[in-house]
């Protein structure tokens, strides 16, 4: 498996190609943590495993993955009379991790940047599918999926490119700005080239995944849960996964389980060995 490094739009980016000979069907954007970064983060997934003792990228060779990473950040919580702030990756900033309603206001500076960025980086690789959006995966965990959640918020995907994401995926996520309506969380950041009010055509056609563990102690499960009510209050379709045990991490086996069950049922549309053999047919058809 071979990782390629770019920089696009002021992003690091991180890439796995689809392994050979199988040919590119679909793209995974991923997002990692607060004070994570990509090259730490790819080999985390790529020790990540299913009951079967398989990794995702073992199970779904025609897919590239794309890791963007976050820049770093000032820590506005950590500033004083006499001293800078901490700096390190975030995708934006929070003011506490404990209550992450108190100074909202911190993370609106952050999601203005890195969402565009974001949703520049869907668009481009939507591109490389032949236009297909409908071929482009969106996931993060923790603060990647607050990020992503938001940039699903501000997506606006044209209908000719299938109106919707293949996927989204969610781990140990939230929900910044919760208790708006759609049309309230969109005003909050402001963002040129939003879908109008709360218009939901992306959000009620994308397939949506939420991972959770019970015993977060950091995002909550409780954030978790109100992240999935808040995207069902706006039309989405959400499948919804509640660990036991896990921590503030992706939960293992059965986590992973059920991302492959969830890829292969809802974007896939198929059993993902017959999807596997069928791509390393050389008479098969290139869906790039």
């Amino acid at each position: 498996m071979s990782a390629t490094t770019t920089t696009t739009q002021d992003l690091p980016i991180i890439t796995i190609p689809p392994s050979p000979p199988h040919p590119h069907t679909h793209t995974i954007i991923f997002l990692h943590g607060r004070g994570d970064n990509t090259r730490s983060f790819t080999r985390a997934l790529q020790n990540w495993y299913s009951s079967r003792g398989t990794t995702l990228f073992d199970t779904f060779p025609t897919i590239r993955w794309v890791f963007p990473q976050a820049p770093l950040r000032p820590v506005a919580s950590t500033a004083g009379p006499a001293r800078q702030p901490d700096v390190f990756p975030q995708w934006f900033d929070v003011w506490t991790p404990r209550d992450f309603s108190e100074r909202e206001d911190v993370q609106i500076e952050g999601l203005r940047e890195s969402v565009p960025a974001i949703r520049d980086t869907v668009a481009r690789e939507a591109a490389r599918l032949g236009g297909r959006w409908d071929r482009v995966i969106l996931a993060g965990i923790s603060m990647g999926a607050a990020t992503s959640v938001h940039t699903l918020f501000n997506l606006d995907v044209p209908l000719e490119g299938g109106g919707r994401l293949a996927g989204f995926l969610g781990f140990c996520g939230r929900c910044p700005f919760a208790g708006r309506s759609l049309e309230g969380i969109r005003e909050v950041l402001a963002l040129p080239g939003a879908p109008a009010g709360g218009e939901n055509g992306v959000l009620s056609r994308t397939p949506i995944l939420l991972e959770h563990n019970v015993d977060d102690p950091l995002v909550l499960v409780e954030n978790g849960r109100r992240l999935r009510d808040t995207l069902k209050s706006f039309g989405a379709q959400v499948e919804w996964k509640e660990y036991a045990k896990g921590g503030h991490w992706f939960q293992e086996p059965e986590g992973i389980d059920d991302v492959v069950e969830f890829l292969n049922r809802v974007v896939l549309g198929g059993n993902a060995g017959e999807r596997t053999q069928a791509a390393a047919d050389p008479e098969a058809m290139d869906l790039s």
